[in-house]
């Protein structure tokens, strides 16, 4: 019993006795599935609403569980899978960003050694050009004795151009200093060509000169004014006295035709050769000839020896060259 507002009392109905159930008595088949049916909603209904997560020990023994709902699980797994992909991009994305920075690299040292080979190759290209205008200045000079109709190298005193710094020359690119050097070269070859005309048409002219000693010995007494042997008075010595022992082979300085080969007054046993173009040589004091008036001979050819025929104080070999009928100084002429 107990009290209940406006003073009413209320008496407790006594519980009600279970009812017993017959010995014997089973559900029947409609009723349990009833049954099934209902759990089995119930439990799948709270299978689809949380997921659990169940720590275990060894020997299987739970440890822990961990109940979460359906949103939030879904919502976690969908976030480590989009963190996944994304660690996975740009981890990807970073591994292509080393592979282009060693790339980079390596083309940075290729492209500084490219650089210094072409600064070394404009270097050289740059030694090259002062070479060959070198060149330029050695043919104007060989020609420039030839007269002025001798070739492209003659010049004169005419000289100018604008002062300008060799800064303005420091950044020519490879391929302008390289046409500029096959243009310059391509001159020096035409002077070159010139140049061996131009030889070429000397040389005919230097083979007729009597450039080489007829013996080697050296001279007793030169061109020009000297005292007299004999007299002691000052005389005219119109060739070089050259010391050579008696009997010393005497040989052409030049090709030429044999003029004079006998006895010839003071010269006592002499040699004369016509080279053309108005030279002639003498050879005096000879102890024998080899050669006969009439006779060409070449350079080198064997003339005669030496002696101590004629006006002699003792053997030697007296050599004149005449010019147009002129005795000229023989040192002018002897290059070899």
């Amino acid at each position: 019993m107990s009290d209940v507002p406006g003073g009413t009392m209320t008496v407790d109905a006594a519980p009600r006795p279970a009812r017993s159930v017959p010995n014997g008595w089973r559900p029947s088949a409609a009723a349990l599935k009833a049954v099934s049916e209902v759990s089995r909603r119930h439990s799948g209904s709270g299978r689809r609403a949380t997921f659990s997560l169940v720590i275990l020990r060894g020997d299987g023994e739970r440890v822990l569980r961990f109940n979460f709902a359906r949103p939030a699980a879904l919502g976690v797994a969908v976030s480590l899978a989009l963190s996944v992909s994304l660690v996975g991009l740009l981890l990807g994305d970073w591994l292509k960003l080393r592979e282009l920075t060693r790339e980079a690299v390596t083309f940075a040292n290729t492209i500084a050694q490219q650089r210094a080979t072409i600064e070394a190759t404009n270097h050289k290209i740059a030694l090259l050009r002062t070479e060959v205008a070198g060149w330029r200045e050695m043919h104007a000079r060989i020609q420039e004795p030839f007269g002025p109709e001798a070739g492209r190298g003659s010049r004169d005193r005419g000289i100018g151009g604008a002062t300008t710094g060799p800064e303005r020359f420091a950044t020519i690119a490879p391929a302008d200093e390289l046409q500029r050097l096959s243009e310059t070269i391509k001159e020096e070859g035409d002077n070159l060509r010139s140049l061996d005309r131009l030889m070429a048409r000397a040389s005919k002219a230097l083979a007729t000169l009597p450039s080489r000693w007829p013996v080697r010995g050296s001279v007793n007494s030169e061109f020009g004014r000297r005292p007299s042997p004999w007299t002691q008075s000052v005389e005219f010595h119109s060739g070089i006295d050259i010391r050579a022992q008696m009997g010393t082979p005497v040989h052409a300085p030049a090709a030429g035709t044999v003029v004079v080969a006998g006895a010839a007054h003071e010269y006592g046993t002499a040699v004369m050769l016509d080279h053309g173009h108005d030279i002639k040589t003498l050879y005096g004091h000879l102890s024998k000839i080899s050669v006969k008036v009439g006779e060409k001979v070449e350079r080198g050819t064997l003339l005669a020896f030496s002696g101590n025929t004629g006006r002699s104080s003792g053997p030697h070999l007296h050599y004149e060259i005449f010019v147009k009928g002129q005795p000229v100084n023989p040192r002018a002429y002897l290059w070899d």
